[in-house]
């Protein structure tokens, strides 16, 4: 038995938290992740500081924010001469390894560094018979569905380490592609509800009346999906654009939980593995995704803004030892706390430079007086030509969220007029859940709102970050 607690680490790309039914899902059911809440923690208010998947993975490696790691962008790759939470590990003792998706740039200065193994998928990778890379530049070609060989080779390396390294721990890291666009589910689940008709969330028909204008001008509507490529058919004739919009709808979520459910499964295979060999009661399993995913939720698909579905990701975590059964916790954290939370669980010192806290007291049902009550969000990607989401950042409480759009993806100068080059919104959580009101610049709020302008101003002071010149311009990135 090892002297430390072994670590799994799952992560998918773009599983939103309410496509787990542990977190309520009113869409699907999804028993294995349910598994790990019921023998563990659910945290209800872990955030991601930037949603989109490049930064996002690069903060949970580094615990770092991303102007700090350097990946703002999908355009960035991370510098595998960086310190990484793999590296540390590693130096105390545990055999680690990557399996899945990488997603992080490759070369010899962007490869996987500390890891013992590791196979990745070529950036996003394909679902069926997918080519898996390894280090020297190695290729693995096989036959089969995305999902299942990640696991696959997750198990033989968990085989392998049982083998060959007695005594040693293990931190595994398993990647998983699904349910990323565009979504291509497992032969098995082709057809699984075709005869379920999958409710519209709340907000599906939002006209984002009193929104910021740039926010009005995203393309993540359904009508912006294209149906041959995302929703595997044409467009019947005859319909209406409301009914259309709703056929789309049903492509697309049906789609995307198909490819949830064999996220699910192999779940279920890696939690059965652990419970046979007998590594269960000494094994960290945490469950995330590198952020969350608009599921018709106001209209939209995809990710990029601070709004609730998009910013909050799943995370649950089981470690009998420590974590009671069936718990959860609604304070604040971060995927930048995701690494000095791993360290300490796993009894390893952390650096100093890293800019998260752990949060193992939540984890414990102790939640020290000076939790964080905030979190700070900054999306850089303004030059998306393809869903034209602004960049911005802003700063969520447990009862509020204030934003800044500082720039126009349109790239049209005076959109906002010279005097105005930036957008505010700001939603009550607490009596606007759905964040359908934009109370920005309302007498009624204008007491939250100046304590809103502060706390941004303290956070971005706080992580090093460099807030744009409101007396100007926009910056150009």
């Amino acid at each position: 038995m090892p002297n430390r607690p072994n670590l799994l680490f799952v992560m998918s790309d773009d599983h939103a938290a309410h496509a787990i039914s542990a977190y309520g899902s009113k869409i699907n059911t999804t028993p294995n992740l349910d598994r790990i809440a019921e023998n563990g923690m659910r945290l209800d208010a872990a955030f991601c500081t930037n949603s989109i998947c490049a930064p996002s993975r690069a903060a949970i490696l580094t615990g770092t924010f991303n102007h700090v790691n350097g990946v703002t962008t999908l355009d960035t790759s991370l510098d595998n001469s960086l310190w990484n939470v793999a590296k540390e590990l590693q130096a105390a003792g545990y055999v680690t390894a990557l399996i899945g998706k990488w997603h992080l740039g490759h070369g010899p200065g962007a490869d996987p560094s500390g890891f013992d193994f590791w196979r990745v998928l070529p950036g996003q990778g394909h679902y069926h018979n997918p080519v898996m890379l390894e280090e020297g530049g190695r290729i693995v070609e096989r036959g089969g569905y995305v999902t299942d060989l990640i696991t696959d080779d997750c198990i033989a390396f968990l085989e392998q380490h049982q083998a060959d390294e007695e005594g040693k721990p293990f931190a595994l890291f398993c990647h998983h592609k699904a349910p990323h666009r565009s979504w291509e589910p497992a032969p098995r689940h082709f057809t699984k509800y075709d005869d379920v008709e999958i409710p519209e969330p709340h907000t599906f028909r939002d006209d984002l009346v009193g929104r910021a204008e740039v926010i009005q001008a995203v393309r993540m509507r359904m009508m912006d999906l294209d149906p041959i490529v995302d929703l595997k058919a044409a467009v019947p004739d005859g319909l209406s654009e409301d009914e259309e919009i709703a056929w789309r709808y049903q492509r697309y979520i049906k789609d995307y939980l198909r490819v949830v459910d064999a996220i699910d499964e192999n779940m279920g295979r890696l939690l059965d593995h652990l419970e046979v060999t007998g590594d269960s009661d000494d094994t960290v399993v945490m469950y995330t995704s590198d952020q969350g995913f608009f599921l018709g939720d106001h209209g939209w698909f995809d990710k990029r803004l601070m709004y609730e579905e998009s910013l909050r990701m799943p995370l649950l975590i089981q470690f009998p030892s420590r974590i009671a059964p069936g718990s959860s916790s609604d304070e604040i954290v971060t995927n930048v706390d995701f690494t000095p939370t791993i360290l300490e669980l796993l009894g390893v010192e952390r650096p100093e430079h890293l800019q998260g806290r752990s949060f193992v007291p939540l984890l414990e049902g102790a939640p020290p007086a000076d939790w964080p009550s905030s979190m700070y969000y900054r999306y850089w990607m303004h030059r998306d030509g393809s869903h034209l989401c602004p960049a911005h950042y802003g700063v969520r409480t447990r009862t509020h969220k204030l934003i800044c759009y500082y720039n126009d993806p349109l790239d049209q100068p005076g959109a906002h007029g010279p005097a105005d080059p930036v957008e505010w919104e700001l939603f009550d959580l607490v009596a606007d859940p759905y964040e359908v009101n934009n109370v920005f610049g309302h007498p009624e709020h204008a007491a939250v709102q100046a304590e809103l302008l502060t706390e941004l101003a303290r956070l971005q002071a706080k992580v090093g970050d460099e807030p744009f010149d409101h007396s100007g311009a926009p910056p150009s990135a």
